[in-house]
């Protein structure tokens, strides 16, 4: 059976009037939503997505199906709401599945927020980033580096909201006791660097860890809206088979180039360039 311990933290920056970013914390779902749009429009939308993920958390037993369910839903949610302004939101996060070989983890993502895994000393981000620097990156034209600074980094290529058919990536992990993971809007992500985001995550418990990572990224400039939960893994007698998930034995140059391959049918035309999401109650946007 697996454990969680999470800690959480959110800020509007020091740009931003309005938290567009929403974030769920309900065990055995985490989420972070970063709303795109304006006030008005993105934090509605995150907090939409973030709402129907909430009463996702709530089914037993939860399945990969049912969280791919919730984002299909989320995702006509938002395009069904009233707004005279388009919106849509990103979505990122991670779960614990009972499943017939036992307890697994599962990653999901639309959009630009990330998931991150710290194991041991090493940190992993486990998510593809569904914009077009990510795009120009996995084609060569950017080192990763670039992409950081390049004028089009907050221009996304999917997103909930974005169009009737929603493309979500997700994949199965086994559930290591002693893991950590990191799910952030990109106001974070966008701020600090991997080097940067490791001892900074590694350090002190869970919700230290998050409100450390936060402080951080508003120091670095907070440019936009910053959300970081920080999930501590723990596990009982019971050992998962990692056998059942070749793709996460796949080096990470392996899995990018498969993830680049499916990108083609994720184009949302008109999400456009994200705004700035994320309140502690749940909203907020990019930069």
């Amino acid at each position: 059976m697996i454990h969680f311990n999470h800690g959480v933290d959110t800020s509007v920056g020091r740009v931003r009037q309005v938290n567009e970013d929403s974030h769920l914390a309900l065990p055995p779902l985490y989420a972070v939503a970063d709303g795109m749009g304006g006030h008005g429009s993105g934090d509605i939308a995150s907090r939409l997505a973030v709402e129907v993920l909430a009463r996702c958390a709530m089914l037993r037993p939860l399945l990969t199906e049912a969280v791919l369910s919730a984002l299909a839903e989320a995702n006509e949610v938002i395009i069904g709401h009233r707004d005279p302004h388009h919106m849509g939101t990103t979505v990122t996060g991670l779960a614990g599945l009972e499943t017939a070989g036992g307890d697994h983890l599962m990653v999901f993502n639309v959009g630009d927020s990330r998931v991150y895994r710290l194991a041991g000393e090493r940190i992993e981000q486990l998510t593809v980033d569904h914009s077009e620097v990510q795009e120009m990156v996995l084609a060569g034209m950017l080192t990763r580096e670039q992409a950081r600074t390049h004028p089009r980094r907050n221009v996304v290529t999917r997103a909930l909201g974005g169009g009737p058919v929603l493309v979500a990536d997700h994949w199965l992990l086994p559930a290591n006791g002693g893991d950590r993971f990191l799910i952030c809007s990109d106001g974070l992500s966008g701020e600090l660097p991997d080097e940067a985001i490791r001892p900074l995550l590694a350090q002190g418990p869970a919700q230290q860890a998050a409100e450390a990572l936060v402080a951080a990224a508003n120091d670095a400039g907070g440019h936009d809206n910053i959300t970081a939960i920080v999930v501590d893994i723990g596990v009982g007698d019971d050992a998962v088979d990692e056998a059942t998930l070749p793709r996460e034995q796949l080096p990470r140059e392996s899995r990018l180039a498969e993830d680049a391959g499916g990108d083609g049918n994720g184009h949302n035309a008109g999400n456009g360039p994200s705004a700035g999401n994320g309140h502690s109650a749940g909203t907020g946007g990019h930069g």
